[in-house]
């Protein structure tokens, strides 16, 4: 990880028209369970529902294509990439620091609001706040990676991005059972599901199927971002 590169990116990711964009989602998941604990529904079937649909479902892929493409696309987009690519820094090492700083990101702005929100609704009931705060944080680290790569890649990054977010995870991956198996957020749920003892918990996926394929996403990913930088040319952005 470079320092440098890590703080220019944060300032540019953290900026304050992304930030508000980083905050809104949060803030509407947590504004959720305190309105169904207003109305009496603080139990754990309306914790689940809001984990499930709204947190990993919605929440998580949004953030994660604002986060992971965020670190490297705009600078890519206005050609700013070119300043950072001629400095002395390992190409690998400026893809490796963009991603442990979208994938920190996204634990502050997903991981600790899903936590906040389970534990507003249940408390500590059958470790729901933690495992689903630890399952939205492995998932959003592999979405840091696999939109990190879309944004090296490609300059329609966002546009696919949001493409995958919503078709994919939310509908293909969601409701076809063959599909599921290669759904992030699946990934994440199946990690949730073995941390919590509650009975409501339902994991399509098995988590010897999810821990590999979480490590081979994040680490495949991470290493293709790293190599296509370093054949990077503004004249071949496809």
């Amino acid at each position: 990880m470079n320092t440098v590169v890590a703080g220019i990116t944060y300032r540019a990711l953290l900026g304050r028209r992304r930030i508000l964009l980083l905050l809104l989602l949060p803030l509407a998941l947590i504004g959720l369970a305190i309105l169904l604990r207003v109305v009496g529904s603080a139990d754990q079937r309306s914790a689940l529902l809001l984990m499930d649909k709204f947190a990993i479902a919605t929440m998580l892929p949004l953030l994660g294509l604002i986060a992971g493409t965020g670190v490297i696309a705009p600078e890519i987009d206005d050609g700013t990439i070119i300043h950072l690519l001629s400095k002395p820094i390992s190409r690998p090492v400026i893809a490796g620091t963009k991603f442990l700083v979208a994938a920190s990101v996204l634990g502050l702005f997903a991981a600790v609001p899903t936590y906040i929100a389970a534990w507003l609704l249940v408390r500590n009931e059958d470790g729901i706040a933690f495992g689903f705060a630890i399952g939205v944080l492995v998932a959003g680290i592999a979405y840091a990676a696999v939109f990190l790569l879309l944004g090296v890649v490609t300059r329609h990054a966002v546009a696919i991005g949001v493409i995958y977010a919503l078709v994919w995870e939310t509908l293909v991956g969601t409701l076809i059972q063959g599909a599921q198996k290669f759904s992030i957020q699946q990934w994440g749920q199946a990690i949730a599901a073995q941390i919590s003892d509650s009975p409501f918990v339902d994991a399509k996926v098995t988590l010897g199927f999810a821990v590999p394929a979480l490590i081979i996403v994040t680490v495949g990913a991470v290493l293709w971002a790293g190599l296509r930088l370093r054949t990077f040319s503004l004249t071949g952005d496809e």
